[in-house]
């Protein structure tokens, strides 16, 4: 009951605080509204005057506006410099002798671009919170000075809360000042069998559940007896289901631990194993071994052992050198020690059972009270993945920094040389000069685009998918790219099927993936070769586009080919064939681009390729006039690309 008239209690009062305050707040911002609005009528009317150093008709006029309301408290004019040049109720006016005292108002700080809006502070006063409102009087875009004007507080509305917060107050101590004394008497009224209770639970908490209170009171405390009486009978009955309980919550402690992705591993103060997750066991194939109890430094691998051997003993005999049951005087010094044994983060390179990168985490494991040791626990993590993507970026970075330099070095070197030369070379050597600056240029706006694409399509940014003609789009590609072709002796033809329908797509975006794919392949395919451009549709079996047809296009070459271990990083960012062939240029990003073009029109990129004979690239659009959702592709469709005789052997074409 004490528990819930303070609840009640502290609510209305806090209500009634609040509302309150909402109301003073209220009338601040009325006062404030006010204030402006006069400020600004003020300065409106009074600018001209005081242009015309009229201070005559500014007093009359403001003596008006004064006289008018008991909310004003002043109005002051002063210069831009914040000197008080005439001021209601007083005026430096008032003073003609040689002891003037000259008059300075504090401005406010107005911004350089709202110099034209007046501002609003507060202040306190004995009389209560004054708002002040500072008006800039400006005149045919001249600026005279400062018009500031005091707004008294609304005196009924600060009354009438303070009223109101007494009688609160008042209500409040009341109705505490009852309920103490009810408390008093209940207690002198229920004393004996509270004592009685008292007895009942030290033999419970003893041990003696066959403890029971036999006294004739009705009413709550009848029931609390009651209730006691009742809880002891559960008692004897909990105390034969305890041990069932206890195995029950470690079950679900193990399964807890069993999920967790981490290897996870419990030792005691020991070094032995007490729990080991499914997860640890597997990093360190101790699946089918009884390894619980056993030395956890027998068992690591050797890279682990050498590094954690000496951390894990310091922690159990730095904590073993203060014991928590000593003397209580010592509790300053073993926290000291705690302090200093923080968790200690180990990464460590394994070769066995396999090669990985593995972070270590070892964690103090205290009792409740944070005095004694119970054990150490280990989080194994495995970031090899991570240390590949780090290393990745970082060869990113390098290859990026190379491309960067290459070209800007070249095109540096043929400039100056122009520069500095030019009138010494011949008309080819100027020419075949700027060639190469050209190109070089090419080549780095080239891999600038690429890095930008890359990004911009790995944002979250959405693409508007409309109709796409196929066949204006293959054509296109190959207007681009034939001179290319003749030039390297390629041959690049397409078998587009006629009266290709319609695709749902993005134009741009379906350019550049031909465009990308077609240059691998002009890239990678030796003189003599045959580049194809493939497009038709069929009628799909996949249950996820609702055996509806598909467009599917091919890029197929007769180039060197993809090795089958290349072949599943193929189209991760940075990854370059050509780091292995140690031939041609590139960023590794090319593929990456069709990837992440072709994840935004719902589908996937496929490839078959074989080292010396060719690679084939293909991927299925949804029909336009088709009513499929774009989310739903051809990606697990079973039909390969068709076959075309451009090699004896080929497995592809």
């Amino acid at each position: 009951m004490a528990a819930a008239t303070l609840a009640v209690s502290l609510f209305m009062s806090g209500l009634t605080f609040w509302a309150v305050n909402t109301i003073q707040k209220d009338a601040q911002l009325n006062d404030t509204r006010f204030g402006r609005d006069l400020g600004l009528l003020l300065a409106s009317n009074v600018a001209p005057l005081i242009a015309e150093d009229n201070l005559t008709d500014v007093a009359r006029f403001s003596s008006r506006f004064y006289q008018s309301t008991s909310s004003v408290r002043y109005i002051i004019y002063t210069d831009e410099t914040g000197h008080i040049f005439f001021g209601i109720p007083y005026s430096s006016a008032e003073v003609q002798n040689s002891l003037t005292i000259e008059r300075r108002l504090q401005l406010p700080n107005f911004p350089a671009d709202h110099d034209t809006l007046p501002l609003v502070r507060q202040h306190k006063s004995p009389n209560g919170e004054v708002t002040d409102v500072f008006v800039p009087l400006k005149h045919e875009g001249k600026h005279l000075g400062y018009l500031a004007i005091g707004i008294n507080p609304n005196a009924t509305v600060v009354n009438s809360s303070n009223l109101t917060r007494d009688v609160t107050i008042a209500v409040f101590v009341a109705i505490w000042a009852m309920v103490i004394l009810g408390a008093v008497f209940n207690a002198l009224t229920i004393t004996r069998p509270i004592k009685e209770l008292l007895v009942g639970v030290k033999n419970i908490a003893a041990g003696n559940f066959k403890q029971r209170i036999n006294l004739p009171f009705g009413g709550e405390l009848g029931e609390l007896i009651f209730s006691f009486n009742e809880m002891a009978k559960r008692l004897e009955r909990y105390e034969e289901q305890n041990i069932e309980e206890l195995t029950a919550e470690k079950a679900k402690l193990d399964t807890l631990v069993s999920t967790i992705v981490d290897g996870a591993i419990l030792l005691d103060t020991d070094l032995n194993l007490l729990l080991v997750n499914p997860t640890a066991r597997r990093m360190f194939i101790w699946e089918g071994k009884d390894v619980i109890g056993k030395n956890i430094l027998e068992l690591l691998p050797e890279e682990l052992t050498a590094q954690l051997q000496t951390p894990l003993e310091q922690m159990v005999q730095q904590n073993a050198t203060e014991s928590p049951e000593t003397e209580p005087e010592k509790t300053t010094e073993t926290t000291s020690i705690q302090q200093k044994i923080n968790p200690g983060e180990y990464r460590i390179s394994l070769s066995q059972p396999t090669s990985r990168i593995v972070r270590v985490l070892l964690t103090q494991v205290f009792d409740q009270h944070r005095g004694t040791l119970k054990g150490i626990a280990m989080t194994v993590q495995d970031i090899t993945r991570e240390v590949e993507l780090n290393e990745a970026k970082s060869q990113f970075i390098s290859n990026v920094s190379h491309e960067l330099r290459t070209p800007l070095f070249n095109i540096k070197s043929f400039i100056e040389t122009l520069s500095e030369f030019g009138e010494d070379l011949t008309e080819t050597e100027r020419k075949e000069f700027l060639e190469t600056a050209n190109h070089e240029t090419d080549r780095l706006t080239h891999l600038v685009n690429d890095v930008l694409d890359l990004s911009r399509l790995e944002s979250s940014k959405t693409y508007h998918l409309d109709g796409v003609d196929l066949s204006q789009l293959i054509e296109q590609t190959l207007r681009t790219c034939q001179l290319n072709a003749r030039d390297k002796e390629l041959v690049l033809n397409k078998e587009v099927e006629a009266n290709l329908p319609l695709v749902l797509g993005h134009y741009d975006l379906l350019l550049q993936v031909m465009t990308n794919l077609v240059g691998n392949a002009l890239k990678f395919t030796p003189p003599g070769g045959i580049i194809m451009i493939r497009a038709y549709h069929f009628k799909t079996k996949s249950k996820q586009f609702n055996d509806k047809s598909c467009v599917r296009v091919e890029i197929s070459d007769t180039g060197i080919g993809i090795a089958a271990e290349d072949q599943a990083a193929i189209f991760d960012r940075f990854f370059r064939v050509e780091n292995r062939v140690h031939t041609l240029e590139g960023t590794g990003l090319g593929l990456s681009i069709v990837k992440n073009i072709i994840d935004k029109h719902h589908s996937q990129i496929h490839l078959i390729s074989e080292v010396g004979i060719g690679t084939t690239f293909w991927f299925d659009l949804a029909l336009y006039q088709d009513n499929c959702s774009p989310s739903e592709g051809c990606n697990n469709e079973t039909i390969l690309p068709r076959t075309v005789d451009v090699h004896p052997n080929s497995l592809l074409f």
